[in-house]
């Protein structure tokens, strides 16, 4: 019984001891949240703060600002769309491949045939492989 009181008496008494020693590295803070609040939103106006993500600290985003007007571009688009320099939607830079005009002279029975004979005489590639260069 007296070791359950003794451990009940050592358990209180850190209990006690820690929160008091909580509660003064709270009361220690020199700043407040507000001044904390103030001093990001000082740093944020001028450019110091790391942009989100894993960016380094202090660098300067480029500027977004335009030269021209809302209708300006606008007047451009429609300009560039009359003269035909405009992709069509869905066809950024990279996709200006162009439908093939080409047809073939074989039927698929004489394709078939082909690759049968190809397959038999060990002319095609294997499965997974690289062609060779000729």
């Amino acid at each position: 019984m007296k070791s359950k009181l003794a451990l009940g008496a050592v358990v209180a008494a850190i209990a006690v001891f820690s929160q008091t020693a909580f509660a003064q590295a709270a009361a220690s803070a020199p700043v407040t949240r507000e001044q904390r609040k103030a001093d990001t939103a000082a740093a944020n106006k001028a450019g110091q703060l790391a942009p989100a993500g894993e960016g380094k600290a202090g660098t300067t985003q480029p500027s977004t600002a335009t030269d021209k007007t809302r209708t300006d571009r606008k007047a451009q688009t429609e300009a560039d769309i009359k003269s035909g320099n405009v992709a069509p939607a869905g066809q950024g830079p990279g996709t200006t491949a162009k439908p093939s005009t080409t047809t073939s002279d074989k039927t698929r029975e004489q394709r078939k045939a082909q690759t049968e004979a190809d397959k038999k005489a060990g002319k095609l590639t294997a499965p997974g492989q690289a062609a060779e260069q000729k």
